[in-house]
């Protein structure tokens, strides 16, 4: 906690739960802004009455790990659609929609149900200066991009990423749970990096939201200004035409 206080960012956003009431306090006292990651109304609400600011409303759409705390638990599955309009109308927070957006159109269509903002991921893993690998960029590019699961298998948590062998393997009849995080995520790497070693692109975890098919390969900045771009013609209805990838 000390060194996150020392190194003093203006933001901490939290994914897999909150910390303590007194280290809240403490990022608090310091002037830094809190976001938590909710995929339900019971979630956000405790966040609210935690003290965070912002609370990022996860849809099921989302690529990446899902904002869930408790594994036993069921996950409703809300769609980003369905959970900001939910979270806008019981909170007294801002909200910001996670999940399924992958053009300015899609942020107006978020704004309009009510969030303050619209967070993207997906959307960027192709521009250059992600750290993406070559095989995920090329299998953003197939057809693979259009089957994505959440799944526990690759490291210990739900997360939504494209289908390969590993995953397949691994949700056989006869596989055995997995690993709890990070120990799972551990081991999943090690075994990709024999794999890769090997030729192998199959054993890679490669998040990728159900909008993967729409992703675009262009420098962040130059994404960022067509997103401002689609976001003014979208005022006044759809976009005629999908922007090319």
């Amino acid at each position: 906690m000390k060194p996150l206080l020392a190194l003093h960012p203006e933001v901490v956003s939290f994914h897999f739960g909150l910390r303590s009431q007194d280290k809240i306090a403490a990022l608090h006292e310091a002037g830094i802004i809190l976001l938590a990651t909710a995929t339900n109304l019971a979630k956000a609400r405790k966040f609210e009455a935690a003290g965070i600011d912002i609370v990022v409303a996860q849809g099921v759409e989302a690529g990446g790990h899902r904002g869930v705390f408790d594994l036993l638990t069921e996950d409703e599955g809300l769609s980003t659609f369905v959970l900001v309009q939910t979270l806008t109308l019981e909170l007294r927070i801002p909200v910001v929609a996670a999940g399924g957006i992958m053009d300015g159109c899609g942020i107006r269509a978020m704004l309009a149900l009510g969030a303050t903002a619209a967070q993207l991921g997906t959307a960027f893993i192709l521009c250059p200066e992600s750290s993406a690998s070559d095989s995920y960029r090329k299998y953003l590019l197939s057809s693979r991009a259009s089957l994505t699961r959440i799944t526990r298998y690759i490291s210990g948590r739900p997360a939504r990423g494209m289908i390969n062998d590993f995953i397949r393997y691994c949700e056989g009849r006869d596989a055995p749970d997995p690993a709890d995080y990070p120990v799972a995520y551990d081991a999943a790497k090690q075994l990709n990096a024999v794999a890769e070693s090997s030729g192998s692109n199959e054993y890679a975890a490669q998040w990728a939201g159900q909008d993967a098919p729409f992703c675009r390969s262009l420098p962040a900045a130059d994404l960022m200004n067509a997103l401002a771009t689609e976001f003014r013609t979208s005022a006044s209805g759809r976009l005629q035409d999908h922007p090319p990838r």
